[in-house]
């Protein structure tokens, strides 16, 4: 009982989903810091699915505030 085009939204919020749970992060400083790259071929998909501008969520999947 649910619209198409709502379907294909929920299945774009998933596949998302799935795709930040593969990201690879870096540790660094001993474990107080931490650095995605860029080039991480999930956090690309994360952000094309999501329509969310690259740098920033890198940034921000990093920093507490």
């Amino acid at each position: 009982g649910v619209k198409e085009s709502h379907q294909m939204a929920i299945f774009r919020i998933i596949a998302a989903i799935l795709h930040l749970g593969n990201l690879e992060i870096q540790a660094e400083r001993d474990g107080e810091a931490c650095s995605i790259s860029s080039e991480d071929e999930h956090l690309n998909n994360f952000c094309s699915l999501l329509g969310v501008e690259l740098s920033q969520m890198q940034h921000w999947l990093c920093h507490r505030k």
